[in-house]
Formats: C-alpha cells, structure tokens, sequence
C-alpha cells in the first residue's frame, strides 16, 4: 500500500528539501524504500549514502532514469539538473534510512518491548539464555542473532557472515514480530551495526553490555572508538520511545567498560545496575559456589533479595556472565520469576558453534567455536584447559582485511595457552593467506613456540583439522576456533561455502573437507 512521501519525511530527525525549489513537499506516493539502486522501479524512494567502498549517489542518475518516485541523499552533486522528482538531504543517508524504514512499518519497536545486548564476546549466547527464560515464564519472545532471526515459532536464516541485519531488514523483522504477537524482542547489537545505524530508530527499553575489548579497531579506528561506538546503545536509551518498562542499562561491573558506561549514563538519567562473576561490590548480581564439569557447570545467583542454585550445560567462566546479564535482565527489569530463571538457564542446551562438541566415536573430544578474537581465544582455550587431562590441540586464523593487531594478540595467547596450535585460513579475502599466517607464527616464536613441534602452518583450513586430529591422542581435546556457525569461508571477494562443523566431522572420519582447490589458497 502506497505512503506519502510527507509522512515517511515526518519521520526523519533532519533533512532539507533540495527540490522542488518551492520548498513545498509534493504528495508524492511512495510504493517501495530501498538504497538499493538495482531495485529501484517506478514509484521507489531511493536513499543513496557513502558507503564503505562504494558511494551510492554515483547512481542517482541511473535511479531518475527508472523513474524513482523520489531522493534522499547527503551530496546532491549527481543529482542531473534537469530532476524532476522531489530531492532531500540529510546530514547522514543510513541515518535516514533507519528512520524512513522504521516508518514505512509503522514504527514497529514502539509495539514491542526492546532489548539490545551488545559486547565484544558472548552476546550470541546471553541472547539465548535470555529467550530461553522469557519462553520459561511464558512471554512471547522473538529475537535477532548472529546465527538467525526467531519469530515466533518460525526461525529465519539472516545471511553467511551477517553481523546485525541492515535497517530495512530489522525493521521488517521488527513488524513480523508484532504481527506474530511478540511481547519482547531481543536484538543482538553489534558495533558495526550502530555505528552505521542499522538499530536506530529500535526505540531500546533495556540495554545490555557483557565486554569491550580488543575488536573491529580497523573499522573504529581505536579501542576508545570502539567503546565509544558500543555507548551509543546505552545513550540511545535517554532519547528512546517510552513505553511501559523502565529504560534500564545493565552494565558488567568486571569489565573495564563498566566506569566508562556508567559514567556516560548518570547525565543522561538513565537507570542502572551491575552484574559480576568476580563480587563486584557495585553489583546486584553475583554468583557464588561454582563448581565446573566437563559436560556442565553449577553455581549459584545472588541478587538482591533472592538466592538460587543454577545448572547450564555450557562450560567456561564467561557463561557465568552471559549468565548473570540474561538474569538481571529477565528478573530485575522484565520481572520474570527466579524458577523461569532457573529453568531457562538450564534449558539452554548449547549454541550453534559456540563451545559446540563434535563426536563421532573418536577417543579425544572435539570442539567448534566462533572465538575469533584475542579475549574470546583466552576465555576458550582457558575454558578446555580446564576440562582435559590431555593436551590442547587448537585450530585458528585471522581473517584479512580486519582488525590486524589481533594477529599477534592471538599468537601469544595460543603459544601460552596451547600444547599444540594449528595456524590455517580464516577469510583471508584478497590478502595472501601466508603473510597472514606469518604474522601470528611470528609472533608465536616470538614468545617461544617452536615451529613443527608445538605449532604449524597448515593454510588449507580442512587439511589443518584433519591434521590436528590424526595428532590428538586419548584425553586430547581438538578446538577448532574462529569460525563457529558460519557458513562460507571467503577468498578474494567470494563467498564459497564452508561450516567448521562439517569440516571437523570429515577430518574425524578420516575424509577432510579442502577448502578450495589449491588455486584459490593464496
């Protein structure tokens, strides 16, 4: 069904209409939103924006020639003289985009109460221990992750490498929940995603942080970037829609972002409380009596009037944060009894890649994981250490036109951590994979490793699982790191199809899957 072009206009923050000259809007009817220059067709408002590698208004002719109905662009410099469609400009094209979605759905988040869980590492796994206690207490919830989107009973695939979804999407995802009834949405939050406004205009009710650490500095320039970046969560709670549950910050007061969150918010009025695995005297939250298995982990959650014992089959310290952050949230804001906390927690079986065990009939054990950064690689090499009597056997690579400083980082950590590590490919893109793999070898020498003995280099990543298993003995634990449950591995600019999974179970049966042909490796 057609909008007018004055209502979606209503919806933007800033913007000054370029032409007509009249500075009147026309009631222009608008039958489809995109930024998308291939799909523009009769009726289209096209939003054209600078991109990461290309600029969107270099086909602002080529959208007047198709007949868009109307422009929102930043720079009208392509905009042909001769334009007959009204022109907007916006101090920022995503910006906009966000709004005018958000807009063309109704303004969906003003319907639904609105989580956002943000972090370096573990907002995959505290959005799922989340869900599962908002289902144990009976609430309809829906969510958007990493892996995919869940809405209602019906679970959407949301790409290979998809971080958080551009703005069009989250806000069609967004109205798909409120049509299937959705009392809570729970959106994962990446720094990507709002730093290039795909979450504004999502109208947050709660927002959650579990760590900030050393990430995306090629995107953010600096870890202060960065953290600066992950902020504007919290700061969007201030200016957010109200609705019928406080605008609440939760914050984790082990992390060294808590001072810095904490004291960005108090200005703002915006509420808070802390959670620690470490007893944080700030905290609400804390955990004590924790006992670690190789298949669980018990302990038991303190908050502030209440006490009760906890099973989760996931291992490492970290989930006892993830932890903690779902069940502040959940109890402290959402008011979900402490037994949907329990039973929540408990429910939660495991997370696609994530700490995932790959068995079939072999005498050591296997493990997928997404860490594929230099704190999630500590946290999970720590995490097995713990749990195996044998040797650790760990498989990883850094991927190429990313944040390069990791590449060390994580050297050091797998030559303190590993007995024996494995450097492969992890979407080297148009980078040489060797140069890569060098880069970490390197550094692994550095702190004393030794080539062919407690390290090698083996860059297609198949070959590298199956050698790392024909090396593991009983006892042994094989982790596979970096990947977790994505599915392509990317070289040059193509995406080809890969899951570490697969892949660990091929190496386990004696049959490794190969990466690509050996064309393809540097």
């Amino acid at each position: 069904m057609p909008i007018k072009l004055t209502q979606l206009l209503t919806a933007l923050p800033h913007f000054q209409l370029f032409h007509p000259e009249s500075g009147v809007v026309p009631q222009v009817d608008i039958t489809h939103l995109t930024a998308d220059s291939r799909q523009v067709a009769a009726g289209t408002l096209f939003v054209a924006y600078q991109g990461v590698t290309i600029d969107g208004h270099r086909f602002i002719p080529e959208v007047v020639s198709k007949e868009a109905a109307a422009i929102v662009c930043e720079d009208t410099q392509f905009v042909p003289v001769s334009v007959s469609i009204p022109v907007v400009v916006v101090p920022n094209g995503r910006e906009a985009l966000a709004y005018l979605a958000a807009a063309w759905y109704d303004f969906p988040a003003r319907h639904i109460a609105t989580i956002g869980i943000t972090g370096t590492d573990g907002k995959t796994t505290t959005i799922n221990f989340l869900y599962h206690i908002l289902r144990a207490a009976g609430k309809k919830v829906s969510m958007i992750n990493t892996v995919n989107a869940v809405i209602g009973d019906t679970i959407l695939e949301t790409g290979l490498h998809t971080t958080t979804p551009d703005a069009p999407d989250v806000q069609r995802y967004l109205a798909q929940m409120v049509e299937a009834g959705t009392e809570v949405c729970l959106l994962e939050t990446t720094s990507h995603g709002l730093a290039q406004h795909r979450v504004t205009a999502c109208e947050f009710d709660v927002a959650v942080v579990t760590n900030i650490t050393h990430e995306h500095l090629d995107i953010h320039g600096s870890l202060a970037g960065y953290r600066a970046a992950k902020a504007a969560l919290f700061e969007s709670l201030a200016t957010a829609a109200p609705k019928a549950i406080p605008k609440t910050a939760i914050l984790n007061c082990d992390d060294w972002s808590y001072d810095y969150l904490k004291d960005r918010l108090v200005p703002l009025g915006v509420a808070w409380l802390g959670y620690s695995a470490a007893n944080h005297p700030d905290a609400l939250l804390t955990v004590r009596n924790i006992a670690a298995e190789p298949d669980k982990t018990t302990f038991t959650i303190c908050g502030p009037d209440y006490t009760f014992d906890v099973e989760t089959q996931l291992i490492g310290d970290y989930n006892l944060s993830n932890c903690l952050a779902a069940t502040a949230a959940a109890i402290e804001v959402l008011g979900v009894s402490v037994e949907a906390a329990r039973q929540g927690i408990a429910a939660l079986s495991g997370v696609p890649g994530r700490m995932e065990r790959i068995n079939e009939g072999q005498p050591f054990t296997a493990i997928v994981d997404f860490a594929h950064t230099p704190n999630s690689l500590r946290r999970a090499l720590s995490a097995v250490r713990r749990i195996t009597p044998g040797r650790v056997i760990a498989v990883f690579g850094c991927a190429g036109l990313r944040d390069v400083e990791k590449r060390v980082l994580m050297g050091e950590i797998a030559a303190e951590l590993a007995d024996i590590t494995v450097i492969t490919a992890e979407d080297p893109r148009t980078e040489h994979l060797d140069a890569i793999i060098d880069e970490t070898a390197q550094a692994m020498m550095a702190k004393g490793a030794v080539e062919g003995h407690t390290f090698h280099r083996v860059p297609d990543r198949g070959r590298a699982l199956f050698f790392a298993s024909q090396l593991a003995q009983p006892n042994d634990i094989v982790i596979a790191l970096g990947k977790g449950h994505e599915q392509s591995m990317c070289f040059g600019q193509t995406e080809y199809p890969w899951d570490d999974r697969d892949a660990m179970r091929a190496a386990l049966r004696g049959a490794p899957l190969l990466t690509l042909p050996s064309a393809h490796q540097d």
